[in-house]
This record gives C-alpha cells, structure tokens and sequence, in this order.
C-alpha cells in the first residue's frame, strides 16, 4: 500500500513541453520518408509487374536509389561530425552538391550522345530538387550587401564583406559565385 504513495524523485519525472510554434521542417525527415516511399512503390511494383507501367518501376527505383546515396553522403557527414546530427543547412548544402554533380553528369552524356543517360541524370537532378529551398535572389542579396556596406563608406576588402554577409545569411541560402559577382560590382 505505502508503494502507492511513493512519491518519483524529480529527475526521474517526465515532463511535457508545448508550443504553438511550428517547428522547422527537418531535410533529414524529409529524406527518410522520400526513400521509404519510392522502396514501397518498387517494392509494389516488383510483386505486380504485370500490372503496372514499367517507366514507374524504373522511376521509383532511380528515386530510391537516388535517396539512398544521398543519405548515406548524410549519414557519412554524421559520422564525420563525431557521432551528431549535422545541421539541416549541412544537408542542404549536400543537396545542391548531389544536384550539381549529376547536372554536370548529365550535360557531359549529352554532349558525348547518350540522352538515354543524360535524361536519368536530370530525372535525378529534379527529385532532389524538390528537397532544395530557394535560393535568394540577386535584389536580396543587395539589399544585404547594401546594409552591410552602409555602415562603413570606405571601400573593403572583400573578405571582410563576406564574413559580415555570411554572419546574417545562411550559406546554403544563396549561390556563392552570385554573391562573389554582386560584391565586387557593388567595390567597383
């Protein structure tokens, strides 16, 4: 009976928190739920095949596939980080790297006459897209560069701009040659 009245030591209480706030959408959630997905279509498909369209089994396949390696460059990142979870604009700047290298892929099969392997790069190329936020736009970018410029009328050297830039706005945000051109169009 006196295990009843027991009172739990506060630390091993659990407590819950609320808020109305809504919380950022996490890349690594978005990714994992992307790979099971396009693994249950293939994995649908591969036990209907009569049934179902083979360009949609060979869509899923390159969309799992495509998550997969994507992840495990995430995963890889992880580990390399001693064991934590690396930030979502870690992720995102993975993302636009993926995206990269198999656009770049996908213009070399073009220009040597494979479009059977240039059009699988781009299929890649739009489904990571679909992870990717907008980048910010040249006006953006200026008005950022104005402000920082603003406080200090003596022209800069670059680096110290893009130290104060990169300090207000995330890197994953914008496209680094972009911003290389508009500060030195704005020192000019």
């Amino acid at each position: 009976m006196a295990a009843l009245f027991r009172r739990r030591s506060p630390a091993l209480q659990l407590y819950r928190s609320y808020s109305t706030a809504q919380a950022a959408p996490d890349v690594r959630t978005e990714l994992t739920a992307a790979v099971k997905a396009a693994m249950k279509a293939s994995k649908n498909f591969i036990s209907f095949v009569w049934e179902i369209d083979s360009r949609l089994q060979s869509k899923d396949v390159v969309a799992a596939t495509t998550l997969r390696a994507v992840l495990a460059e995430v995963h890889s990142a992880d580990k390399a980080a001693n064991d934590e979870k690396v930030p979502s604009s870690t992720i995102i700047s993975i993302l636009r790297k993926a995206a990269a290298r198999r656009s770049d892929a996908a213009a070399q099969f073009t220009a040597a006459a494979r479009p059977d392997l240039a059009e699988k790069e781009i299929l890649e190329v739009n489904l990571l897209s679909q992870f990717l936020p907008p980048l910010l736009s040249e006006v953006d970018v200026d008005n950022h560069l104005k402000k920082i410029l603003g406080g200090h009328p003596s022209p800069q050297k670059p680096g110290i701009i893009f130290k104060k830039f990169y300090s207000v706005v995330d890197r994953s945000t914008v496209d680094p040659k972009m911003v290389k051109k508009r500060v030195e169009r704005l020192l000019d």
